[in-house]
């Protein structure tokens, strides 16, 4: 089965939340991306945000552990019913990478997917290359992330 034939153009998938607790915000930024308004939340009350945030690149790496997760029951859903999933491969790549508006400790995000197009690969008989638009809504139903990505498919 192909994605295009799970997926009609434009069909939104709800893949699951996330919440942004405190603690993983630190933690994260401490790592990748150690700026004071994600990292304390005392400083964070002096910035342009006001209280401490997520950085936008943890909000990104949410959407792909979500979307993950969310692949492994699809594909068991599948396999019950005696279907074989797509197979999917690597994303070569995303584009148009939007963090809306800020993501505060607290919030949840609620992340989705949308099934964009697909081209099979003249280059490489077998393989498809589907693009999908990647989105998250904050606990109150704004927009924080938007992204396309391309994902491999295989044969």
């Amino acid at each position: 089965m192909r994605m295009s034939e799970l997926y009609a153009v434009g069909e939104k998938a709800e893949i699951g939340s996330y919440t942004f607790t405190e603690e993983n915000v630190i933690r994260f930024a401490t790592r990748f991306d150690p700026q004071r308004f994600h990292v304390d939340k005392e400083v964070a009350k002096d910035t342009l945000f006001g209280g401490l945030c997520a950085s936008g690149w943890h909000t990104t790496a949410a959407w792909m552990r979500t979307f993950l997760a969310f692949w492994e029951r699809q594909s068991a859903a599948l396999a019950q019913n005696g279907l074989a999933s797509p197979n999917l491969g690597p994303s070569p790549g995303f584009q148009k990478l939007q963090w809306l508006r800020p993501v505060f400790a607290g919030d949840v995000v609620t992340y989705s997917v949308a099934f964009l197009s697909s081209r099979a690969l003249a280059s490489r008989p077998g393989w498809h290359l589907n693009t999908i638009l990647c989105e998250g809504v904050n606990q109150n139903g704004d927009a924080v992330i938007r992204f396309e990505s391309s994902v491999l498919e295989f044969d």
